[in-house]
């Protein structure tokens, strides 16, 4: 059944690191007809602010695995990774996120295509709701991009550390100062095919009904 496939995908799409085939070509075309996928979805007001720099050019990848280095050194010294109590399912998986975190840092430009989205404006100091509208005008098009990939055999890890260096990244590919960057992908064909549901804390324990902390 269809949704039944619809549900694998969604549930089988991971932060692919480790298993990104980095010796493998990805296709112009399919990164293009993954984009003119994710391009299909919700967007505020119809405003369509969205665009999107494909980088497959080695220097301006090595570029950005050099800058993604700094920032994930940074992100390290600054203690921003969220700590979790003992017995806490999160935990347990911690050691291993952070060395597959580790590795993708150590080779982040070995990835074939780095995907970046953007949306057209600036809005930092500007209220929750501006920020959450334009954000929320372009991060459904990026996931729908890692559903799309992951449909095709395409792996991609979902990261910002690169925006400690925004500035620098942007002025590299030409992204004009007007433009954010939401969010960027190292993009390869992953290896093997037994991608499995990821162990999370029960969704029922962070669901609430009509009032905050009120569970079924």
């Amino acid at each position: 059944m269809v949704t039944n496939i619809i549900d694998n995908i969604l549930c089988t799409t991971r932060s692919v690191r480790k298993r990104l085939d980095f010796d493998r070509p990805v296709e112009p075309e399919v990164i293009q007809r993954c984009i003119d996928i994710s391009l299909q979805a919700p967007t505020g007001s119809n405003a369509q602010g969205w665009s999107v720099v494909v980088v497959t050019d080695p220097e301006k990848r090595r570029f950005i695995g050099e800058k993604y280095r700094e920032g994930f050194l940074t992100y390290q010294k600054m203690g921003l990774a969220p700590e979790f109590g003992k017995g806490d399912l999160r935990a347990e998986q911690r050691d291993r996120v952070v060395d597959s975190a580790v590795f993708l840092a150590e080779n982040f430009e070995r990835a074939p295509v780095h995907v970046i989205y953007c949306i057209d404006g600036r809005f930092e100091e500007g209220p929750a709701m501006v920020q959450a509208s334009m954000y929320g005008s372009v991060l459904p098009a990026a996931w729908s991009f890692m559903l799309a990939a992951r449909a095709r055999g395409i792996g991609s890890a979902w990261t910002t550390i690169h925006l400690f260096a925004e500035k620098e990244i942007s002025a590299k590919l030409g992204i004009p100062p007007t433009v954010t960057q939401a969010v960027l992908f190292p993009v390869a064909y992953y290896k093997g095919t037994d991608f499995k549901p990821a162990k999370r804390v029960s969704p029922r324990q962070v669901t609430f009904w009509n009032e905050w902390g009120k569970t079924r």
